[in-house]
């Protein structure tokens, strides 16, 4: 039952957000994979974990991607690091955990990852693997880009784009991240 209400209450947070951009009142439907389907000329994302639930949009002229995820700070289950990070990235993992014990490295690569999927996902109709994108994170500034490892069919500004960027955080027992990417006309 908490699962449904999570799901719910995310998707009054995209309604609320929808109408905080002049969008008419309507529901977010789930499209393929369970991915929201956005109005035309709307770009956006949705998370929703225990406690937490979040919604970004955004015009699609002053945008071409938006991610957000949100996670519990808790490490992850044995063996899952293994399945979603490059080797590069279980050692950045390792290292960084052995500098701040206090910081769940492993769940914020995975958050970050969830939020690179669910930016590319809405904009391309592709679902990128844990293997398609190489994460970089700088501990201190709280950022982080990803590089996108397959061909692209998404353009801004006449370029492909291949690298995005964002910012996270940990607090109050959350690890959430998120992203941008402008897209002026």
């Amino acid at each position: 039952m908490s699962r449904r209400r999570e799901f719910a209450t995310a998707r009054w947070c995209a309604r609320h957000a929808l109408s905080e951009l002049g969008v008419p009142p309507g529901p977010v439907l789930r499209g393929p994979h369970g991915a929201p389907q956005w109005p035309d000329g709307v770009v956006g994302s949705i998370t929703h974990c225990a406690g937490y639930r979040a919604a970004v949009v955004a015009h699609a002229t002053r945008f071409r991607l938006l991610g957000v995820d949100a996670e519990p700070h808790a490490a992850l289950p044995p063996g899952i690091l293994e399945t979603i990070a490059l080797p590069g990235e279980r050692s950045w993992v390792r290292d960084l955990r052995a500098g701040s014990p206090g910081v769940h490295r492993d769940r914020l690569l995975f958050c970050i990852k969830e939020t690179v999927h669910r930016s590319w996902y809405p904009a391309t109709a592709r679902r990128l693997g844990f293997e398609d994108a190489r994460i970089s994170v700088d501990p201190v500034a709280g950022t982080f880009s990803a590089r996108i490892l397959v061909s692209t069919r998404l353009w801004c500004q006449g370029r492909p784009i291949s690298r995005l960027s964002g910012r996270w955080l940990v607090g109050e027992g959350l690890v959430p991240a998120a992203l941008a990417t402008p897209c002026d006309p």
